[in-house]
């Protein structure tokens, strides 16, 4: 049984996080999809797998170091990354040093892994295990899953094979290489609010189909697979500038085909042509983003020549965030593995409503916190969690007088108290006869103390809702 001093403490220390919260996240982008190396050839991974550190809890920690004269050089984060099966051979590995960003934030690349035809698998993970440079681990994280791939296709893509098509509302990552050279790489990306070429950083955009019959300023966004000829938007994932309407085309041999439909697959070659423009593409010059005029082809009317810097390769990308809070712990263990929620599902009613958090890698050391108040939690699986969902007055609002919607923030913390948060929020609302607005009971009746239990067991079995903020 937990010692009430010390969950109370526990309790001041999460409301204090909630006020403040001194969060410190492990960002890791990187493509869908890898292309195999074949013989002594080494087909680096494009793009380069990304790592980036942000939050206000790693400057908390280096305040901490500081603190017990380690001084700035026991702060410094190192990492490595590599392919998951490599094992703790650092010679497999690559060795990740973070620079400071204008926005504060560490960053890192990987530019020079691969994955050899001695590797027969279809699928694996990236893997990066980040130190400090006083030799203190932090932590092993892990990407999603990458696919293995022999080289692009040059076949007309099925919609059967949809593991290499690209669907409307994902993320992908543009590219050009100037006489297919691997030096000359340059990825389409954002900074300072404008849109650049960078031969260090790439940034992850989310690819939205449009509708074609809607005015410009409305484009409302549609479900389904990116063909050839569709008008499509780029929204930077990481600032949400957008391009203007563009409508994509396949790329042979520096033509732009204007009479393909087929579906767009990874590591296609493809031009963007501005929506309403006279031949006008989107182009890269050095490390401007520029427009470029195509000209025609007299004897092929369905062909404009290209330049080589209109001609991008497509690829899809995925990101995975993990968040933890050391604020409130006092060891030196590493805080992996980090829990990633997915999932929420509200079951049973009555007096007792249990709530199943669905995800990866949870572990029997793990509580599920509403806010500040801690719920009964139920290790089932490295995926699933369940918890008792604690009663409302538990946040000092009594149920029977609720008026407003209460929405708490999830939290999963561990037995040492280090705080894993989440984008998840639980709230409890109202019964609707006591919504504001509506004559509330003025008259209590002498048996009212049944008529308020009957009402908060409907309360309860009927008004949980739960919401995701992404």
């Amino acid at each position: 049984r937990p010692n009430p001093y010390q969950t109370s403490l526990l309790r001041d220390g999460v409301r204090r996080y909630l006020q403040l919260p001194a969060d410190q996240t492990v960002l890791i982008l990187h493509a869908k999809v890898a292309q195999k190396s074949y013989g002594n050839e080494k087909r680096f991974f494009c793009p380069p797998p990304c790592v980036y550190l942000s939050g206000p809890g790693w400057k908390l920690k280096q305040e901490q170091i500081k603190a017990r004269d380690l001084g700035e050089a026991g702060f410094r984060v190192c990492g490595y990354m590599g392919l998951d099966s490599m094992g703790s051979n650092l010679m497999e590995t690559q060795k990740l040093s973070f620079e400071e960003q204008p926005d504060a934030k560490g960053f890192s690349c990987a530019k020079a892994l691969y994955i050899s035809d001695a590797d027969k698998r279809k699928h694996f993970r990236l893997v990066l295990k980040l130190f400090f440079s006083n030799g203190q681990e932090i932590g092993t994280f892990h990407s999603k899953m990458i696919k293995v791939i022999s080289k692009p296709s040059q076949k007309k893509q099925s919609l059967k094979n949809t593991d290499l098509c690209i669907s409307s509302g994902s993320k992908v990552s543009l590219f050009n290489r100037l006489r297919s050279q691997t030096v000359s790489t340059r990825y389409l990306s954002v900074e300072g609010g404008a849109f650049i070429a960078s031969a260090r950083q790439w940034a992850a955009f989310t690819l939205h189909l449009a509708d074609e019959r809607c005015a410009r300023s409305e484009f409302p966004p549609r479900e389904g697979y990116i063909h050839y000829g569709s008008v499509v938007q780029l929204v930077c994932t990481a600032t949400g500038i957008t391009l203007p309407p563009l409508i994509i085309r396949k790329v042979t041999k520096q033509y732009a085909l204007l009479d393909v439909d087929e579906p767009i697959s990874q590591l296609h070659k493809c031009a963007f042509q501005f929506q309403g423009s006279d031949r006008m593409y989107l182009c890269l010059s050095t490390e401007k983003v520029i427009q470029f005029q195509a000209s025609p082809c007299p004897k092929e009317a369905n062909r404009e020549l290209l330049n080589d810097g209109s001609c991008w390769t497509i690829i899809g990308t995925e990101t995975v965030e993990y968040t933890f809070s050391e604020s409130l712990a006092c060891v030196c263990e590493p805080v992996s593995p980090v829990p990633l929620i997915t999932a929420l599902q509200l079951t049973g009613g009555g007096d007792v409503a249990m709530l199943e958090v669905q995800g990866e890698y949870f572990h029997a050391h793990l509580k599920v916190w509403f806010g500040d108040v801690e719920a009964e939690t139920m290790y089932r699986s490295p995926k699933s969690l369940m918890c008792v969902v604690p009663d409302v007055s538990a946040f000092g609002s009594d149920w029977r007088w609720l008026r407003y919607p209460i929405t708490v923030p999830l939290l999963l913390i561990r037995d040492d108290g280090l705080i894993y948060s989440s984008s998840f929020t639980f709230t409890y609302t109202p019964e609707q006869s006591f919504i504001p607005g509506q004559q509330v009971l003025s008259d209590v009746p002498q048996d009212s103390d049944k008529l308020l239990d009957s009402i908060h067991q409907e309360f309860t079995r009927t008004n949980f809702h739960l919401f995701m903020q992404s």
